[in-house]
Formats: C-alpha cells, sequence, structure tokens
C-alpha cells in the first residue's frame, strides 16, 4: 500500500473538481482521479472532520489492507497529509449495482448476469467471513455497495463500517449501524453483530436481483408492506412468479429461479440460527449457476447431499415469521433515530 502525498491527489482530480464527482457514500464522497503514471482511480475523501469520521477512515485501511479478492474493491493506498483523511482506490468504470437494477435509462440486467453476479457477491462475503486472515463482517451490504466493471464483474465496497474478529468468534455487540431494508431485524433489536447479519443483507440483494424492486421500504408503502415482507409473504404462500421481475420469467429457468429464490427465503429468515453461513449460501449459488452452463442437475450436488456433508438446515416456509418479520420492520421505520 503506497502512501500519496496531498499534491498528487489534488493534481490527479483538478483540486478535487465537482466534475470529478463520482458520487457521495455513507463515509464520504468520491472522486476520479488520474495518477501521474496514467492509472485512473476513485479517491475517497471523508465528508466530514469528524473523530468517528476518521475513525472510520481508519477502519477502512485496515480492512482493506487485509483483504486480497478479485471481486472486492482494491486499495491502492492512502494520504495522511490532509485535515480530511483520502483513500485511493481502484477505478470501477459501470456504476453500482442499484444503479444497473433500479435506474431505467440503463440497459436492463440479463438473469444470466444476475446470478453471476450473485454467485460473486457471496464468494466476496465467504471469503470476508472465513478465509480472510481475520473474520469481517461487512456490515453494509447493499446494492449500491456492489460496484460493476465494464465486464459486469462484481466489487464489493465500502468498509467503513465493517468490523474484523477473531476467527474463533461467533459476533459482538456494538452500536446499530446499517441501511434501511437490508438491516438484520436480530441485530438491530438485539445489538448484536454475527457473520449472520451479512448473511441477512445478502438474501435482501438476492430479492432484488428476482423482482427488481427497490429493497429501502418507505412510510407509503407499508401499507402493501416492503419488499422482503412481500417477497416472504409471497414464498410462504408458494406464490413467486407474482413478485418476480417478468424478464427474467422470460430468460431464466424455472427451476434455477425457484432455487435462488428458495435460497434468499432462507438467508431471510428473522432468526440468525436458522440461516445459512455465507460459505454454504456460495457453494448452494454455485450449484444453481453450473446448471445454466449446461450440466445434468443429476450431475450436481443435491439439496440432500450437501445437507449430509455440510448439515444444511431443511428448508420450511414458516408463515408464523412473515407477520413478526414485517412487524420488525415497520419499528425500525418508525424508529426516530438510525445510524447511517
Amino acid at each position: 500500500m503506497k502512501i500519496f502525498s496531498s499534491e498528487e491527489l489534488e493534481k490527479a482530480t483538478n483540486n478535487f473538481d465537482q466534475t470529478r464527482n463520482l458520487g457521495c457514500g455513507g463515509h464520504g464522497t468520491v472522486y476520479k482521479g488520474i495518477l501521474s503514471d496514467l492509472r485512473v482511480v476513485a479517491i475517497k475523501r471523508s465528508k466530514l472532520l469528524d473523530q468517528s469520521e476518521i475513525d472510520q477512515f481508519i477502519n477502512e485501511v485496515v480492512i482493506l489492507s487485509q483483504i486480497d479478492h478479485r471481486n472486492v474493491v482494491k486499495l491502492f493506498g492512502c494520504c495522511l497529509e490532509t485535515e480530511v483523511p483520502l483513500l485511493v482506490n481502484e477505478f470501477i468504470s459501470n456504476g453500482t449495482l442499484s444503479d444497473h437494477l433500479h435506474v431505467q435509462e440503463r440497459n436492463l440486467l440479463p438473469w444470466k448476469d444476475r446470478l453471476r453476479i450473485a454467485v460473486e457477491v457471496a464468494r466476496a462475503i465467504s471469503y470476508l467471513h472465513s478465509a480472510a486472515s481475520m473474520s469481517i463482517f461487512h456490515r453494509d451490504i447493499k446494492c449500491s455497495n456492489i460496484l460493476l466493471d465494464d465486464c459486469l464483474t462484481a466489487k464489493l465496497s465500502d468498509f467503513g463500517a465493517s468490523k474484523s474478529v477473531d476467527l474463533d468468534q461467533t459476533g459482538i455487540t456494538t452500536a446499530i449501524q446499517g441501511t434501511y431494508g437490508y438491516l438484520d431485524p436480530e441485530y438491530y433489536h438485539t445489538g448484536r453483530l454475527t457473520q449472520k447479519s451479512d448473511v441477512y443483507s445478502f438474501g435482501v440483494i438476492l430479492a432484488e436481483l428476482l423482482t427488481r424492486e427497490k429493497a429501502y421500504p418507505t412510510r407509503s408503502s407499508l401499507e402493501n408492506g416492503s419488499l422482503i415482507a412481500r417477497f416472504i409473504t409471497i414464498m410462504a404462500q408458494n406464490r413467486l412468479f407474482e413478485i418476480l421481475d417478468s424478464q427474467i420469467v422470460e430468460e431464466g429457468p424455472t427451476e434455477q429461479l425457484k432455487d435462488v429464490a428458495v435460497l434468499a427465503e432462507r438467508c431471510l429468515k428473522l432468526r440468525g440460527e436458522e440461516r445459512p453461513v455465507m460459505k454454504e449460501v456460495d457453494v448452494r449459488l454455485e450449484v444453481i449457476w453450473g446448471s445454466k452452463k449446461g450440466f445434468a442437475r443429476s450431475q450436481l450436488p443435491t439439496v440432500q447431499s450437501l445437507r449430509e456433508r455440510r448439515t444444511i438446515p431443511k428448508i420450511t416456509n414458516a408463515a408464523g415469521d412473515t407477520s413478526r418479520q414485517y412487524s420488525l420492520e415497520k419499528e425500525m421505520l418508525l424508529s426516530s433515530k438510525f445510524g447511517r
């Protein structure tokens, strides 16, 4: 990791000209920069000169310096000279997954790309949980934190809220932080962050990929229920195709769509202990993705065989969880204060 001078980064961004502004995240503003060696980079500047922001900046540097994965945004270095901290990351050219799913002007993502992106994000999160030097809980997994390059390869970004823990730790008690619609209800009510909190957030992303609806619940949508409340209800009533994006109904194999929906439902269980671990989610998605590439279904591991090898819990539709889940999301929305 390189330590950049403030002069070099000011020159790279034309003195942080607004035309170089790529957008604002939860912890800062990102600018497009061109270094002296002609590398194009994304330079992230903290929003405020505030101790909590500086702490998050330091946290992001520490976390990213431990990570080396093709589906996680790469950290090139930082600048320590400026009043406001600066991070220098690889530049990802094609916007966010949220842009591609929810901004009408963009070409709609075909199902084959949506499924591949889900696989890539699952690989990244599984790596964070079980393969990095320390277990890392991202804590803010959402579509706008998944960047896509020119080939639509997914890159997980924004680690300012992340927590690293010892590999043998199952969770930590911490201040609530996250994003409406993606936040694990169990974490919200107990303050205990676990790797299953990331699993819940990933389940929300799967639901968005299947429906092309926004996860963020609003007060006006509470009458009909948020995306996740409706998704869980519809799954419990075996009416999946009423909520699927019509585009993927035409493109995607029916069994594949059902398999992803069932996996999303399991990730969205109200109780963390009923959700799969991320490694299991990764394995299951790889199996589903493999089925699209010409393998006979009989050649793929079955849910039963995976259960025997990996102790996968049986899949159930607990209608009783549905109303409680909706209630928790409503409580979250009506809460007067909420981190990020």
